[in-house]
């Protein structure tokens, strides 16, 4: 349920403003948003699971 390293890093690459960039707003949602993709699908499969995910 949690993003993989290389997603990171790829969505990172994909959003970065500069060299070296993991704090700028771009890159902070776009790593966001991916975990709630992935919540979202996650529930839709297993509606009764109501405990967050280990390390949100």
């Amino acid at each position: 349920m949690s993003i993989t390293a290389e997603r990171k890093t790829a969505l990172i690459k994909d959003f970065a403003t500069k060299k070296d960039d993991t704090g700028s707003p771009e890159v902070q949602v776009a790593i966001l948003s991916e975990r709630i993709a992935n919540l979202t699908e996650h529930f839709k499969s297993h509606g009764k699971d109501n405990h967050p995910a280990a390390g949100c």
